[in-house]
């Protein structure tokens, strides 16, 4: 079978990825597809028009076109603004979705019955999540990045290095969560000298940390009383607390932000699934910040998108292989075929078919394996 593939570029505040690089162009177009590339899409991620042209790209010009002429689109951030009204019935779309948090998009899916297949929720063999990985990867290190420079007194920060120097402590920097992004900002942090310390509710991972960084981090079992006093001594505190598909749970309340030092700083890298931080709300790369009780909320909901290069390069190593097999097969096809596909797919035909979001916005769930 033949299929038409979107590209458009996105629209998101500041965000430069893209969902599909040259090289997987010319893999669809030699397997017999057509591949709809909107002007501009890959420019942010230095991959220009000549280079999806080159590689059997069609480039248009406007997002429309890219949208409606096209079986399946692959993007990188949720549909936002206008996208939602170039919905229809059948249009497969492959993106990140996140879809716990915003039932208004749920809504609009739901309503115009669009196969939705989230990269955030796709499984492997393993049981792991091999298309969120790589961006957890770089948001993990970006947290830490992100958290020294907001440290600086002119960003409202305690005016602290990260590191410190010979005879002047380093920063406390406390990560919850012992996942890909609190293994990857612990990576960062004790690079730049931080005293680091890794919170989680498995002691299993905690056994795997303490082994993977020597007894380098510190590590803490999770629990109200140590994550409160943890957080009131952080210096940097960030949150990459997951549970897939499901809203994060709101492990720091404001009244432990409230006993937090003047000018710590936040990352809220879960912000993406509502947050692990009470006093979280989502943020732009044009207005990243906010103060709150005298501590510095970084809640961007796109971090990755601020190393475009990186992250696309990242991302579509991950994803071109489903993407491919979705073309070649169809969907439905591709998913009966493959249970950790099937297991991405988020909404399809009216119902939602993923139960954490089911459960998160109260709505009816339909299991997707008796769907497809």
């Amino acid at each position: 079978m033949s299929m038409i593939i979107g590209v458009p570029k996105e629209v998101k505040d500041n965000e430069y990825r893209v969902g599909m690089v040259p090289s997987g162009v010319k893999a669809l177009v030699d397997a017999g597809h057509k591949v709809l590339v909107q002007t501009g899409a890959g420019a942010g991620s230095s991959m220009p028009d000549k280079d999806y042209k080159h590689a059997g790209a069609r480039i248009v010009a406007t997002a429309a076109e890219v949208w409606r002429k096209s079986d399946m689109v692959v993007k990188v951030k949720e549909p936002y603004g206008d996208e939602p009204k170039f919905f229809r019935p059948n249009l497969v779309l492959f993106t990140y979705l996140h879809l716990a948090p915003i039932p208004d998009l749920t809504k609009e899916l739901l309503d115009k019955k669009v196969t939705g297949i989230a990269y955030e929720t796709v499984t492997d063999k393993a049981g792991t999540l091999p298309l969120l990985t790589p961006m957890s990867e770089v948001a993990g290190r970006m947290s830490v990045q992100v958290g020294a420079s907001y440290l600086e007194k002119e960003k409202g920060g305690r005016g602290v290095l990260l590191g410190g120097i010979p005879g002047v402590p380093p920063a406390k920097v406390v990560i919850l969560g012992g996942g890909i992004v609190g293994t990857h900002a612990a990576k960062i942090a004790l690079g730049m000298g931080a005293r680091t310390t890794i919170i989680d509710i498995s002691l299993n991972r905690l056994r795997e940390l303490d082994d993977i960084f020597g007894g380098r981090v510190h590590t803490l079992a999770s629990n109200s009383y140590s994550i409160a006093k943890a957080a009131a001594e952080a210096d940097l505190l960030v949150g990459g607390v997951l549970i897939p598909g499901a809203s994060a749970p709101k492990l720091v309340t404001k009244a432990m932000v409230q006993k937090m030092k003047k000018g710590a700083v936040i990352v809220d890298v879960a912000i993406d699934q509502g947050g692990c931080i009470e006093t979280a709300r989502p943020t732009t790369h044009s207005d990243p910040a906010y103060t709150l009780n005298g501590v510095v909320h970084y809640c961007v909901t796109n971090m990755p998108g601020a190393v475009p290069h990186t992250s696309t390069l990242g991302l579509t190593n991950a994803t071109f292989p489903y993407a491919m097999r979705l073309a070649n097969m169809g969907a439905e096809k591709a998913m009966k075929s493959d249970p950790g596909l099937l297991e991405g797919l988020n909404t399809y035909k009216g119902h939602i078919t993923y139960q954490a979001v089911a459960d998160s916005q109260r709505r009816p769930y339909k299991e997707a394996a008796k769907l497809v």
